[in-house]
């Protein structure tokens, strides 16, 4: 069967790292340690995908400047402080491995900053398989297209024959600003009911369907 798709870009926390846990427990403890109003566990996960000063718009709208960056200090801190341990879901590894020995240019566009994004990298050994990488660093937060416009560019892709896989709205949201197709999943931070008005092409409960999919029709 021909290749629909000849970029496959995907988000990084709750679709290939099983990060979710480990980030909503640091932002809840990081609310905690500064003093700021206590978070419910739903409200900090819905915000995993946005850069971090778009999530504590998002947590705490306009706060004074010095709380916000007390909490993203201590976040940083506490994010830093388990990031080595996140473990990519079952079977990660061996699906990137395989599209990218397939013929696939694959990408990451992220939320996560530079350092982040290049540790996680580093720890699960995939760097040489990602043909280019965006953060919230170099880019505008999702949903602005700008990740995905620059990644199309950069690798000489259109955006028909360009696939957004993410697990939460911003990610199917900037798929759609972008003009790209997207894959949703419920595996991470939030549920279809959460994005399904997005129109993915697809949605998968599980890592395992997902990668069967790709291999047999991307």
């Amino acid at each position: 069967m021909p290749k629909q798709f000849d970029l496959i870009v995907w988000d990084w926390d709750g679709t290939l790292a099983d990060s979710t846990r480990m980030i909503t427990n640091a932002i809840l403890k990081a609310a905690e340690q500064v003093g700021l109003p206590e978070l419910t566990p739903q409200a900090a996960s819905n915000i995993i995908g946005l850069g971090l000063r778009e999530s504590i718009e998002a947590l705490y709208g306009n706060i004074p400047a010095n709380h916000a960056q007390a909490l993203a200090t201590q976040y940083t801190a506490n994010y830093y402080a388990g990031e080595s341990e996140i473990p990519l879901f079952a079977g990660a590894a061996d699906t990137i491995m395989a599209l990218h020995k397939r013929g696939f240019k694959l990408a990451v566009a992220t939320g996560k900053g530079r350092r982040g994004l290049n540790l996680a990298l580093e720890h699960c050994g995939l760097a040489k398989h990602f043909h280019a990488t965006r953060t919230v660093d170099e880019c505008f937060s999702k949903p602005h297209p700008q990740m995905l416009d620059e990644l199309m560019d950069h690798l000489v892709v259109l955006p028909e024959r360009t696939l957004m896989i993410g697990d939460t709205s911003y990610d199917l949201h900037m798929a759609q600003n972008a003009g790209v197709s997207a894959v949703g999943v419920t595996y991470g931070a939030q549920s279809s009911d959460q994005w399904q008005h997005l129109n993915p092409i697809q949605q998968f409960n599980n890592f395992s369907s997902l990668s069967q999919w790709l291999i047999e029709n991307a």
